[in-house]
């Protein structure tokens, strides 16, 4: 009992080292970062003073650590954690905690960063307040300020209020939504690569907040937890690795387009990123020590000393790397900046110069890379070799053409965006239709024959501690009811035909061109869409409920004429849907709008209808196949019982034959 009472004061001043390392580290690297890249020098005009200066940086350095544990938190509790256990409560009062210091820290945030922007008198005056109403509520950079506050001062109650599997899911899926507003603004909203630039922003801090966020809560739980050591840093080390991949493929896309090229290394925008390059790379071989020699160790006489060792060095390093990236947040990249006069309409609207014209080469050679879904390609490719590989070293064995459909899907996902028609879907409707017509038909039905959900729960190995790992919270998802309902052949048919009407004939085509938000949630769209569509009529995977073979038919025919008349309707507009995009990018080449909104049309019509033709020819196969197959288990069945069941049949005709014969010499009698 006293040994015990002796080691808890250590424990307890482990974590409270940990988190000093890491607010010191932070702090440390922001004041240097920002002496370096000159973020906290005074301004030439409208100079708001140097304690909003240096303020706004630690502001946003506080942000950053409390969205982390806000985040990692409740990523690491829905991984390797118990339900209704003292740690899983543990882990969300980490995550409510964090979530409060969001909250306050982005208030403030967006208090120093509109005194930054105007330089407004600060008093208690009428005016004042109206000005920061102004700067909040109709400005783009004030607004999104604001609503991270909210979703903040949300995510704090939902996380101390719920404590079940799912309302945390939920919990957790807000709080990676909260990284969206802020990341539309900063340096992303005024480079020429504003796209790409978004996405790497979100993915870099969302991945940052799991790697610091799980590590901040495995060094509380350590010891407390209710599960071995070994099985908790495991868990973690596994979403660790996930998000170094994101960290550092993301980091790569944003300082491309940042620097423009290798020679702007040297300036202090420059320096500042090579710094993160080199925390970035030590913190990988921290993780990789994890995996290789600290797990196997964790159960040892020497396991405390090791895990303290390490887990301090990371922290420290997470926190240089933190204090590095909230400097770098407030120091102007040196190439990248549009000019401040706007040449071409196709600038205006686009923040991009007008390509060259769509020839045939250009089918091969023009890239628009969206780093978002290159990053979730790349996983879908390498988790599904991943279990392929897993099943065969057991033993087993999946069939090779669900892996080439798999592979074959993912890599023109990845063509559509991130090649050619990602790069001339904004300015020709012809093209945007075609990868719409890819994105909801083609590329499920390769997907679809990929069967991944059936290879992730044949590969994945089962949970028997309670707590959920990929294969449980797979289950979950196609037990729930929600799967019950949008799996429907009905509904998944529905939502697939009346989305398509809906989109390009309300105000949501006209969303998806103008806003960032818009376009990537019109790809996640009508892939998840069509990916459902596609499942209820042909996919291997579990389903609850799908139609017998002629109704799958019969909607498959009721959805094709219904798509072939969209087209037809868009062939027919007398007048250019979103005109003042597609009428008002200033091309010199390629069709006029007019009459490539015509070929739209027809690519929806005819092309559109090749990937149903085969879908309907897959369904005609799998009926036949069926029927062969009842017929074979017939015929086998026959053979076992002799063909008792029909010298049973034919002695009823006999007996019934026998019978009226009887009946009818009665009556002639």
């Amino acid at each position: 009992m006293s040994a015990r009472v002796a080691q808890t004061p250590t424990r307890s001043a482990y974590r409270a080292a940990g988190i000093g390392l890491l607010l010191a580290g932070g702090l440390i690297a922001v004041v240097a970062a920002l002496v370096i890249g000159g973020g906290a020098a005074p301004l030439l005009l409208q100079d708001p003073g140097p304690f909003v200066r240096w303020a706004t940086p630690i502001a946003k350095l506080v942000m950053n650590i409390a969205s982390a544990a806000m985040l990692g938190s409740l990523v690491l509790a829905l991984f390797a954690l118990r339900s209704e256990e003292k740690s899983f409560d543990t882990a969300l009062n980490v995550a409510s905690a964090g979530a409060a210091v969001f909250t306050v820290s982005a208030g403030i945030g967006g208090f120093f960063t509109f005194m930054a922007a105007f330089n407004p008198q600060l008093s208690a005056e009428r005016e004042f307040g109206e000005q920061l109403g102004r700067f909040l509520l109709e400005l783009p950079l004030g607004q999104s300020w604001l609503i991270t506050t909210i979703m903040g001062s949300i995510i704090t109650v939902l996380a101390f209020a719920w404590r079940t599997w799912t309302p945390t899911l939920i919990t957790a899926l807000l709080a990676a939504a909260s990284f969206l507003p802020l990341a539309t603004q900063g340096h992303s909203g005024d480079l020429a690569g504003h796209n790409i630039a978004v996405n790497s922003i979100l993915l870099h801090t969302i991945g940052a907040a799991v790697w610091l966020g799980g590590l901040l809560l495995v060094v509380i739980l350590r010891d407390r937890s209710g599960i071995r050591t070994a099985d908790l840093v495991r868990r973690y080390s596994s979403l660790a690795i996930a998000a170094f991949v994101v960290v550092a493929v993301s980091g790569v896309a944003r300082s491309f387009v940042a620097l423009g090229d290798i020679s702007q290394l040297w300036t202090p925008y420059g320096t500042i990123l090579l710094l993160k390059v080199v925390l970035l790379t030590a913190m990988g071989l921290f993780g990789a020590w994890y995996r290789i020699r600290l797990i196997p160790r964790l159960d040892g006489a020497n396991a405390s000393r090791w895990f303290w060792m390490l887990v301090l060095g990371e922290i420290t390093l997470m926190g240089l790397a933190s204090g590095a990236a909230a400097a770098l947040a407030r120091t102007p990249p040196p190439t990248g900046e549009e000019q401040a006069f706007v040449q071409t309409p196709a600038e205006n609207l686009t923040r991009s110069p007008l390509p060259p014209e769509f020839t045939i080469d250009r089918w091969f050679t023009a890239w628009d890379i969206d780093v978002l879904w290159l990053v979730a390609v790349g996983f879908g490719l390498f988790l599904y070799l991943a279990g392929v590989r897993r099943l065969r070293r057991r033993g087993d064995r999946w069939p090779i053409h669900r892996t080439v459909f798999w592979v074959l899907g993912m890599l023109l996902l990845l063509w559509v965006t991130g090649g050619p028609i990602n790069a001339y879907q904004e300015y020709l409707f012809s093209v945007h239709m075609l990868g719409h017509m890819m994105l909801s038909m083609a590329i499920p039905l390769l997907l679809v024959s990929g069967a991944p959900i059936t290879l992730a729960l044949r590969a994945i190995h089962k949970r028997d501690d309670g707590t959920r790992g990929g294969r449980e919270w797979i289950m979950w998802a196609v037990h729930s009811p929600f799967s019950r309902v949008v799996t429907h052949p009905f509904v998944a048919a529905g939502i697939f035909i009346l989305s398509l009407w809906a989109f390009y004939f309300t105000d949501l085509v006209r969303w998806s061109m103008y806003e960032h938000l818009g376009h990537e949630w019109m790809v996640a769209h009508f892939l998840i869409s069509g990916y459902l569509f596609v499942m209820s009529l042909v996919g291997a995977d579990p389903v609850p409920y799908r139609l017998p073979y002629p109704g799958r038919l019969i909607t498959l025919i009721a959805i094709m004429a219904m798509h072939a008349f969209f087209g037809v309707a868009i062939m027919m507009q007398e007048g250019l849907m979103v005109a003042d995009w597609f009428g008002s990018m200033g091309r010199t080449w390629g069709p006029s709008p007019m009459d490539d909104q015509y070929i739209g049309g027809g690519i929806a019509w005819s092309i559109g209808e090749i990937p149903t033709l085969i879908l309907a020819i897959t369904v005609a196969i799998q009926w036949s196949r069926s029927d062969t197959k009842l017929q074979k288990r017939r015929d086998r069945h026959a053979d076992r019982t002799g063909e008792a069941e029909l010298e049973e049949y034919n002695a009823k005709l006999a007996a019934l034959a026998e019978r009226d014969r009887r009946d009818v010499e009665r009556a002639t009698r």
